[in-house]
Order: structure tokens, then sequence, then C-alpha cells
């Protein structure tokens, strides 16, 4: 069952718009920018996961593990369209999502109507306690400032199930890009690059238990060339814990 929303950061829940509360500008920069490419953005990025096996094999695991646990639903943090928590659907999972952008929830409900997407921040995530068995996080932490990073991986931790499974994919590097064009659009993102050990690090110190990290080289070819290479971190909350 897929725990329903509460009230903790100033998003709809049950029906009712929840007080809002003061937000930082990179909040509010990156919803406006998602905002503003949702529809360009939900076409192109549509075919990425057929295009790149390793990464279709690693969640792939990602699901395997959590089925395993049987610890409870996975959530798609920062689902954008929609399309990573379609295929872990597809793989046996039950998922829903949350983005901060409600153009991209508007647009996942639209193609995937058999899910649920909800608004939402990871930094205050509208989820009780414990009752995840999963977390994915798919290039969306990539947009948290590092001195949040720690926050926002205890706030995982904290809706994790003890056993359940966090993953997470990144650019890996270690500067601050920033972008203020996308297909045409204006927008103003910061794409914070990271190395897979520094993640690990933060994650142990978390109270996570690190399975696996690894580095694909940048695929320079096809319709979604990379400059970069990617990271990809799996962790797990310990069994018999309930908070870090």
């Amino acid at each position: 069952m897929i725990p329903p929303p509460t009230c903790g950061n100033g998003g709809p829940a049950g029906g009712v718009r929840c007080p809002v509360v003061t937000e930082p500008d990179f909040v509010r920069r990156t919803r406006s920018s998602y905002d503003t490419v949702a529809d360009d953005y939900g076409v192109w990025i549509r075919g990425e996961l057929a295009a790149k096996p390793l990464d279709r094999a690693l969640l792939g695991g990602f699901a395997e593990l959590v089925r395993a646990t049987g610890a409870g639903p996975v959530a798609d943090i920062g689902c954008g369209p929609g399309r990573v928590a379609a295929h872990l659907t597809g793989l046996g999972l039950t998922v829903f999502g949350i983005d901060l952008s409600p153009k991209m929830v508007a647009l996942a409900r639209r193609t995937y109507p058999d899910l649920r997407f909800d608004e939402g921040s990871m930094t205050a995530l509208d989820i009780a306690d414990g009752t995840l068995g999963g977390v994915v996080a798919w290039y969306t932490v990539i947009h948290i400032p590092d001195e949040l990073l720690p926050g926002v991986f205890a706030e995982f931790n904290r809706v994790l199930a003890p056993g359940g499974y966090l993953q997470l994919a990144f650019q890996v590097g270690d500067e601050t890009m920033h972008r203020t064009e996308a297909g045409g659009h204006s927008i103003s993102l910061d794409f914070h690059r990271r190395r897979p050990d520094r993640v690990a690090e933060l994650l142990s110190e978390a109270g996570y238990a690190v399975h696996a990290r690894t580095v694909r080289a940048p695929d320079g070819y096809g319709d979604f060339p990379e400059q970069t290479p990617q990271g990809f971190v799996l962790a797990r909350k310990p069994i018999g814990t309930n908070q870090p």
C-alpha cells in the first residue's frame, strides 16, 4: 500500500492546501526551471532508459533487492515525467513519484494515469517514518547544494523501513555547473557533480550501509550524449534501526 501524503512541506495533502513555508532560493529556481521545460523535456527524455542498458541493469538490481525485502512501496524522488517510476513498476515494484515541479507532476499523471504522482520536496517529504521499502533519486540530488545534502540523506533514511534500499544516480566530478538555457528556454539551474566516494561517505554518516558504488564512462553517442562519467551508489538502511 502506498502511504498517503501528510502535511510537512507546504504541498497539498488529502485535498487540503498545507500552510506555505519559506523556501530557499534554489528550490524556487529549480521548480520554475522544470516547469518551464516540462513538456519539451518529457518528449526528449522518454527513450533514455531504452538507450542505456547498463542503467537499466542497475535499476533492475535495485528492484530485485527491494522485492526480496517485502518492506513496502518505493518512492521515485524527483520523478520528473515519471519514466523511472513506470520502469520500476514494470519490474514488479509498487512505485509512486514525487516532484517539485507541478508541471512535471501533471505531465507524469497524463503519461502514466495508473500511477500516483505528488508534488513535494526531498528536503521535507510528506511521508511517514519507516514506511518505504525503497527510495530512488535518479539524477535529482544533483540540484541540492553540498551543505544541504546530509539533511536530504537523513530525510530519505527517515522514510525508509529498516532494510530498505536507496539508489542514487548523479554526474561525477568536483564542480558545480550553472545553466541558464535548455532547449531554447531560459532557466536557472545548478548541477552539483560529486565523487562516489564522497557520496558514500555522507551516506555512511547518515546511518546507511553502502552496498555498491559504480562509475560508468560517459556515453558520447546517440540521442543522449554525456560529457561526464556517471555515478551510482546503492545503500541500505540497516535492519534493526529506526532513524539515524
